[in-house]
């Protein structure tokens, strides 16, 4: 929907929304994917409805029913933050907050996947919060690295002991270099961006070899299973985000082998074998090589990536479609299917194959074209491209950043004070009105007028806070980590 502008669709699903959504039900969910897909998705739904042709209320995008909602999500997340590290537990229940019972033990990605959704709703509401909160997490894992600079897969969120200590960039980790990367780009923070190039010459020094990413001992450095996992493939996009398009073009056509190989990514690959892992020969139509496609393709419009979509593309048809949808591959071997179909084909598969051969798409767009519109804090762009993806690909826009800065009380008032000294043309009084906390209550002429007088000057709001992330987890006693993944005992 967000993709193709289904307006009539969009419509219907906004109406459903605004009849209401009770977050307050006595049920334990995970806190990362409650963000990725509930937070995300309310937050990116709202920052596109305008553009769907969706008819928006006085203040937007300051000020919606799905932002709302996407701040009321996320508030429910919060007591998940509330441990002496500041990294979240994995799981939380919406009604009471975490369980006593409640394990530790959370996946590094649990907790460094939350800066682009929290400092967006930061950013919209005014309420620091969510960013305060995002940014500590982050910190907590930095700190505690290895000396050689590498994180585990699984940490005591109490302890901040490492539980897993495998270091890898695929499954328990990977969104947690994601988002320091997009978060970096969707804030201009150097410092997020400067923690994920101290990652990443670790990375390349102890993990690289031969263009693959193998998994090693967090603290000695040494291999301890030589597995390409299927998660890893979002990879090389994340490389081109930061310019180092050659590795990734290396890397990518490593996967892409594999793909050849077996029409699709299985889920564990042993390198030195050249085949699959026993029990992970699956392939459940996951979105990370088309991903990575997109993005390489959009950096150097190398028709190899194009064929990837191809053979993406007639895989899929021939492979895992049936009458209801597009079936899981239970087995690459012999092509057998499983009963299910899972969300994030919908959600990012199919989106990433159809930007990937739709160039004039407006996701694409590099400037050239935006849109102005007013709201209570005055004039701001939006539509203007450079989108940020959240994992869940949903789309963000980081102009939006800047539309909503709110600022104390005691700033407005002091700032109204020093207008009406200094003004040499003002004739009366004059006193701006602060804006409510959703940016309603106030009319779009009373914000013209507030911008003229104050000659237009844009309002900074307070940076330099801090992130955080979580993902989800269950009784770690029941179940065992493996390369980052964490199966149940009877698996």
């Amino acid at each position: 929907l967000q993709i193709l502008g289904n307006v009539s669709e969009f419509q219907r699903v906004v109406n459903v929304l605004q009849e209401g959504v009770d977050f307050d039900i006595d049920v334990n969910a995970s806190v990362f994917e409650t963000n990725i897909r509930v937070v995300g998705g309310l937050l990116s739904a709202h920052l596109l409805s305008k553009k769907a042709g969706i008819e928006v209320e006085v203040g937007w995008p300051c000020a919606g029913p799905l932002l709302r909602m996407a701040e009321e999500a996320a508030r429910k997340l919060l007591p998940a933050f509330q441990t002496p590290t500041g990294m979240p537990y994995g799981t939380v229940n919406l009604l009471n907050g975490v369980n006593p019972g409640e394990t530790p033990v959370t996946c590094t990605a649990g907790i460094g996947t939350f800066i682009v959704e929290f400092a967006t709703l930061s950013h919209l509401t005014g309420d620091p919060v969510f960013e305060d909160v995002a940014r500590k997490a982050l910190k907590a894992l930095w700190k505690n690295r290895s000396d050689i600079g590498l994180v585990g897969n699984h940490i005591d969120v109490l302890t901040a002991k490492w539980v897993a200590q495998d270091a890898g960039i695929g499954a328990g980790v990977d969104s947690y270099f994601e988002y320091l990367v997009k978060g970096a780009i969707l804030l201009q923070d150097k410092e997020l961006m400067s923690m994920f190039l101290e990652y990443n010459k670790a990375i390349k020094n102890y993990t690289k070899f031969d263009d693959w990413y193998l998994w090693v001992q967090m603290y000695k450095g040494t291999v301890s299973m030589p597995v390409f996992q299927s998660l890893e493939a979002y990879w090389p996009g994340l490389q081109s985000l930061i310019g180092d398009v050659d590795n990734a073009m290396r890397t990518f056509l490593n996967y892409y082998t594999v793909w050849k190989q077996f029409g699709g990514l299985p889920e564990f690959y042993n390198i030195p074998q050249g085949y699959t892992v026993e029990k992970r020969e699956g392939y459940p139509l996951r979105p990370e090589l088309i991903e990575s496609a997109m993005y390489l393709y959009r950096a150097t419009r190398d028709p190899t990536l194009l064929e990837l979509g191809r053979d993406a593309v007639e895989s899929i048809e021939k492979i895992s479609k049936v009458d209801c949808g597009f079936a899981t591959i239970k087995d690459l071997r012999d092509h057998r299917l499983d009963n299910r179909m899972e969300s994030f084909f919908l959600a990012e598969t199919v989106k990433y194959l159809y930007l990937l051969f739709d160039p004039d798409n407006f996701i694409h767009n590099d400037g050239s074209d935006f849109d102005v519109v007013l709201t209570p804090y005055g004039e701001c762009i939006l539509n203007a491209g450079g989108y940020i993806f959240n994992t869940e690909a949903h789309p963000i826009d980081p102009a939006a950043l800047h539309c909503c800065r709110k600022r104390k009380e005691e700033q407005w008032e002091v700032e109204d004070l020093m207008r009406e000294f200094y003004s040499l043309k003002r004739n009366k009084k004059f006193t701006l009105k602060r804006a409510s906390d959703h940016g309603e209550g106030e009319s779009t002429q009373d914000s013209v007028d507030a911008s003229s007088e104050s000659g237009g000057e844009k309002r900074n709001s307070k940076k330099n806070t801090h992130s955080l992330l979580s993902c989800p987890s269950q009784s770690f006693n029941s179940k065992l980590a493996v390369l980052g993944q964490v199966f149940l005992d009877n698996t």
